[in-house]
């Protein structure tokens, strides 16, 4: 049996693709047949202090295994104590979430000691080829089926809008509200399904942004949600959007489509990886402005052909999608050969 140690942050505690992640590969591997432990650790990630490289170095050291996985934002931080863990005969595999910056000495030299790379997306794995990092492979997200099939089309229900993050900068919520008050002449509703605890001074600022442009009952912040909760806003939707600035895959464009709804994605990010070549949606350039998303969403709403195109696209995708335990096959092939 296949013995994995996989050594991940504490320190990200709201709902993110990379926590998604993590959780979903630790299961799929453990469904392949592999004995799997997940050790969380606390710190400042990816800075840590002495104290908590400390504690990795523990967690390296003294299990009697051989194969060890360790989230980036731990790994970057600490070059001397993978050194350490690979020169006593462990295997330490980095995932990497987000490409590498290369600006970054520390960061540099802890991926180079690392036996390897296993990288989320193909922009990451790119970066670090790029930057001569060696034994780089491509394990991307799969999908959970959800439990449920998807509800029949609510016949007289306005188009429903969903954003799923966490309330940050980077998710840009507020361009989206900004851009929704531009066509409120138009019939529709929106949530945004996230974490307002991750930054709360952003998440206030959104809602603040709501209130100023008399959205409060048209766009509803939901808060972070999982389970049934979420199925629910899943079902709701017509079209969801990620908007991010920077994105190095985006696993919640594979959640909407699995739940058989398109989306529109910033071009220029990861997230066009994700959306792939199905015709369940479009990648926008919203570098011209706020106006490039009022364009988008109008067309949208007054085009039901495109609606419905998408809408078929994106069922048919839902079971073209990779799962989760393709993922792991790719993990378990990278670090059992090395």
């Amino acid at each position: 049996m296949v013995k994995i140690r996989m050594i991940l942050p504490a320190n990200v505690r709201h709902r993110s693709g990379g926590n998604i992640y993590n959780s979903r590969l630790a299961a799929a591997l453990r469904g392949l047949g592999a004995e799997v432990s997940v050790c969380k650790l606390d710190g400042d990630w990816p800075s840590g202090s002495a104290g908590a490289r400390n504690r990795f170095a523990a967690a390296l050291a003294g299990s009697g295994l051989a194969i060890y996985i360790v989230d980036g934002l731990i790994a970057s931080g600490a070059p001397a104590e993978i050194e350490t863990a690979t020169a006593a005969g462990c295997r330490v595999w980095v995932l990497l979430h987000m490409p590498p910056s290369g600006e970054e000495p520390v960061e540099t030299s802890a991926l180079r000691a690392a036996t390897g790379l296993l990288c989320t997306g193909s922009r990451t794995a790119e970066t670090a080829r790029t930057l001569g990092l060696g034994n780089v492979h491509l394990a991307t997200p799969g999908v959970d089926l959800p439990s449920k099939a998807r509800p029949s089309p609510r016949a007289t229900a306005a188009p429903h809008f969903i954003m799923v993050g966490a309330l940050l900068p980077n998710k840009d919520q507020i361009f989206f509200v900004d851009a929704l008050a531009r066509i409120k002449d138009l019939a529709w509703t929106a949530a945004l399904v996230g974490s307002t605890k991750a930054d709360s001074s952003y998440a206030a600022a959104v809602q603040e942004r709501i209130l100023r442009n008399g959205l409060e009952k048209r766009v509803e912040t939901t808060g972070e949600l999982s389970g049934p909760a979420l199925e629910e806003q899943w079902n709701r939707a017509d079209l969801s959007l990620l908007i991010s600035h920077s994105e190095a895959f985006g696993i919640v464009v594979q959640e909407s489509l699995v739940h058989g709804i398109p989306v529109m994605v910033r071009k220029g990010t990861g997230a066009v990886e994700a959306l792939g070549a199905h015709g369940a949606g479009e990648a926008i350039d919203l570098t011209t402005g706020i106006g490039s998303l009022e364009k988008f969403l109008r067309r949208w709403l007054s085009d039901p052909a495109l609606r419905e195109g998408w809408q078929s696209a994106a069922e048919a995708a839902s079971s073209e999608l990779p799962r989760w335990e393709d993922t792991a096959r790719e993990v378990l092939r990278a670090v059992v050969a090395a």
